[in-house]
């Protein structure tokens, strides 16, 4: 494959290009040749457009594929084409399947499955058999499998001495722990946030107490796990603890002040919890049902204030596809979970609250690599071409996606930030 992207605005904060209107040359999966108004031979395909911008290419850290066992909602090959319509080249996969991921044989289908696909799939491990919050797993035999991390996925890890465990298994090889924190006892039965609103609507809270509660158990143990004289030369190490999807205003100063002590941890926060707080339930609309729920409008803006100062390290779909009839329900009934990976980088321009392109762009590329531990992907003369095009002034309307599943709150809207394509692997893939 051989391409010239005229006149693309690059926007990556790695790179000496950053900001630069230019031309860049890709042959065979590597940027040949990055200036202006480069030649065109023959066999080169140009791609150009209005206002084309071009970054390293963007990784969603929380992804549920629903295969195997529920295909009918979402199966490997569908998840990979909704992420490369929203913009991926990398996703990382959930282990909440039927089985759970939590053997060396389920690990290996899915990354067989995902062989081939426009994206490249990045699969977690369950830290508990079936996910169950009992017994471990083979956790070193796993990661030598290829597992990149290891988390219950939406199950909280509520036994203290498990996580505790965890975190100490996982030192050697330098691997890393993913949670999402609920105290779940606290949250029982609960439909949406807390406060006014679930008053109003007289339905079951979900206090952010709970996220609270687990976000300063989990630091408290990781802070034991690495000992008062560990802690310095820890410091600028990559995290070993990443906190998953956080909501509330509270747990973002948390993880503000544990960094500033210096412990290695990451966190990110879901596409659309920068989008809705609580008051949008009004209309029972379950396509807005998710966990953790929308917060107040104060936890929206902290939320923003986390990303513009670094607290908040990555931006995330959280993409949990559900069929019609999970949702076609009373809202106390139906299942949490949106799907998301289409309507990330739009819901998060969009609704932008003063955080800059490139900023934006950092929590979709070189902060979830780092996290992860992924090769980091720059725009440079001999670098891998794995990029993601996109117009971010562009509008669009969401008016069909590529999931198996509709569970959206965004279709049907108009929204900024248009993906324009993918390349990744050596292949182009047009989106717009």
């Amino acid at each position: 494959m051989q391409l010239i992207l005229r006149s693309v605005r690059v926007v990556d904060s790695a790179s000496s290009f950053d900001g630069q209107l230019c031309d860049l040359l890709l042959v065979n999966g590597l940027v040949r040749q990055i200036g202006a108004d480069l030649p065109v031979e023959e066999g080169v395909r140009v791609i150009e457009a209005d206002n084309l911008h071009v970054s390293p290419g963007w990784v969603d850290m929380r992804v549920l594929a629903q295969d195997p066992g529920f295909e009918h909602k979402e199966d490997i090959t569908s998840v990979c084409q909704t992420a490369a319509a929203g913009g991926f080249t990398d996703i990382v996969l959930l282990p909440n399947t039927q089985p759970v991921i939590d053997s060396k044989g389920t690990l290996g289908y899915v990354r067989r499955m995902a062989e081939g696909q426009p994206v490249s799939v990045h699969v977690t491990a369950a830290i508990t058999k079936k996910a169950a919050g009992e017994d471990f797993t083979e956790m070193l035999d796993l990661h030598h499998a290829g597992a990149i991390a290891f988390t219950d996925g939406h199950h909280p890890l509520q036994n203290p001495d498990l996580l505790l465990k965890t975190l100490q298994y996982l030192q050697p090889v330098n691997g890393l722990l993913m949670n999402r924190p609920e105290e779940t006892l606290l949250t029982l039965f609960g439909q949406m946030h807390e406060g006014i609103q679930s008053t109003l609507l007289g339905l079951k809270g979900l206090p952010a107490l709970a996220e609270e509660l687990m976000i300063e158990r989990d630091l408290r143990l990781l802070d034991y796990v690495l000992g008062v004289t560990d802690r310095q030369t820890e410091t600028s190490a990559l995290p070993v603890l990443h906190f998953s999807t956080i909501s509330s205003a509270r747990s973002v100063g948390l993880i503000r002040q544990a960094k500033a002590q210096g412990l290695p941890i990451s966190c990110d926060v879901a596409a659309h919890q920068l989008v809705f707080d609580d008051s949008a339930l009004a209309g029972f609309d379950t396509n807005l049902k998710v966990n953790p729920p929308f917060r107040s409008a104060d936890d929206v803006a902290a939320l923003w204030a986390g990303l513009a100062d670094g607290t908040i390290d990555a931006i995330v779909s959280d993409h949990s596809p559900q069929d019609a009839e999970s949702k076609n329900l009373e809202f106390d009934q139906a299942e949490f979970g949106i799907i998301g990976l289409e309507t990330v980088f739009a819901a998060a321009i969009t609704h932008n609250r003063n955080l800059s392109l490139t900023q934006l762009i950092d929590k979709l590329t070189h902060r979830p690599r780092q996290i992860l531990r992924l090769p980091a992907v720059t725009i440079a003369e001999g670098q891998p071409a794995s990029l993601t095009l996109f117009d971010p002034t562009g509008t669009w309307t969401y008016s069909r996606t590529a999931s198996k599943s509709k569970n959206s709150p965004f279709l049907g809207q108009t929204l900024t930030g248009r993906v324009i394509g993918t390349v990744h692997q050596g292949q182009f893939n047009h989106c717009a």
